[in-house]
């Protein structure tokens, strides 16, 4: 059980560990103001991530906009892992903000 949930939590961290998801989460990171917002700003972070990543193709213009498969439940699975990821990453990150900002 605990060996899932550190694969759960390691393949999040590798999702968000790339350029879009730092991206997102040090915007993230900036805007949180208190460590019980976390679950909230990651939940939000997630949301950017996935409108980010199906806006792409139309932004760079090489491909029509589609909706992400939301009856899918490997979609679900993968929005969970990005959830988990951004609850580590944003998380970090507030910390080293709040050392920084408080000396």
């Amino acid at each position: 059980m605990l060996e899932q949930v550190l694969s759960f939590a390691r393949e999040g961290f590798a999702e968000v560990n790339a350029v879009l998801g730092l991206l997102v989460a040090v915007v993230a990171a900036l805007t949180m103001t208190a460590w019980a917002r976390l679950p909230l700003i990651a939940g939000g972070a997630v949301l950017a991530h996935v409108v980010l990543e199906t806006l792409a193709p139309v932004i760079a213009e090489s491909g029509g906009f589609h909706l992400p498969p939301l009856l899918e439940p490997h979609f679900w699975r993968y929005v969970g892992v990005l959830f988990v990821g951004y609850l580590i990453v944003v998380g970090i990150l507030f910390a080293i903000k709040r050392v920084v900002v408080k000396s």
